[in-house]
């Protein structure tokens, strides 16, 4: 049985390792902003909706301990690291399937830049959080779609079956761009307004002024969508807004989340890039709130790193 390796050990990673395990697989956490480290052994705790726990002890290194790569690679890992994280795995080779679970636009191009022919885009729809120690609260709002970059629709049923399980489910996307934008978009409003008030992604179901303000940034940010050739209606966007509202009430958005600890942040590739798309497009004062919002996460995400 070949070896799934993630790369990345946060929530996402750290969950996905877990659930993975406990179905049978072979599995590898691999740490993917730090190297050098040595290998450990942890057990880790996910916290399942329906009140039951899964737990398992995951084996976790660093790049610098592994001398070959012969089984699927999922990136969870944030996308500001992907430039660094693929020259780590071109080292060791391109045959293999690279699947990259994470938000934003363009989190791919350093992967097609280095070639890498089996790349895959899956869009998350699931919210956790540590609450403890290698402990996570875990709540998947809707199967995940994951569709082709480089590569085709047969491998992709391939990937999309080794990766699936019932806690934490996949499923092949023919149309990948537009779900990605879809995700975006709303990630914009989530990623921006959450952290700036401080507060909870279930905001947006419970009070009418922010989901006022989140319906803005989607009727702006989908002018840009519609300009570079995705057509999406905005009452489905702002639905799936309020559904992961609604599912996730209580829960932070990752964003707010790595601000409280002091770590970088996903914002360039949401709202700011968004906004470095608009500018291109000559679209630039269509976007001022989604830039606006962006900037000032970037500015409160940029001081919590030096506090």
């Amino acid at each position: 049985m070949k070896t799934i390796y993630i790369a990345g050990a946060g929530v996402i990673g750290r969950t996905l390792a877990v659930i993975l395990k406990h179905a049978g697989k072979n599995v590898l956490l691999i740490r993917g902003t730090v190297d050098g480290l040595p290998g450990t052994s942890e057990r880790i705790r996910i916290n399942l909706p329906d009140g039951s726990e899964v737990s398992e002890n995951i084996d976790v290194k660093t790049f610098s301990q592994i001398k070959t790569i012969d089984g699927i690679v999922v990136i969870t890992a944030k996308s500001f690291a992907n430039s660094s994280l693929a020259a780590k795995l071109a080292l060791k080779g391109v045959r293999y399937p690279v699947v990259l679970l994470q938000n934003g636009l363009n989190v791919e191009k350093p992967f097609i830049m280095l070639v890498f022919t089996q790349l895959y885009r899956c869009v998350l729809f699931v919210t956790g959080q540590f609450t403890a120690d290698n402990v996570v609260r875990f709540k998947p709002v809707a199967t995940c779609p994951v569709g082709v970059i480089n590569g085709n629709e047969e491998s992709l049923a391939a990937v999309v079956s080794e990766i699936n399980s019932p806690a934490f489910s996949f499923k092949p996307e023919s149309d990948i761009q537009a779900v990605i934008w879809k995700k975006v978009i709303v990630n914009c409003v989530f990623n921006s307004v959450s952290p700036l008030l401080n507060i909870d992604n279930g905001i947006f179901h419970r009070n009418n002024e922010a989901l006022a303000i989140g319906k803005r940034i989607i009727k702006e940010c989908i002018q840009v969508a519609n300009a570079c050739g995705v057509s999406l209606p905005e009452e489905e966007v702002t639905e799936t807004l309020l559904a992961i509202s609604r599912s996730s009430d209580g829960q932070l958005i990752s964003t707010l989340q790595d601000i409280n600890e002091h770590r970088p942040t996903e914002i360039a590739t949401l709202n700011l890039e968004i906004a470095r798309i608009a500018k291109e497009l000559g679209m630039e004062d269509m976007v001022k709130e989604t830039r606006l919002l962006g900037e000032l996460t970037a500015i409160k995400s940029s001081l919590s790193l030096i506090q």
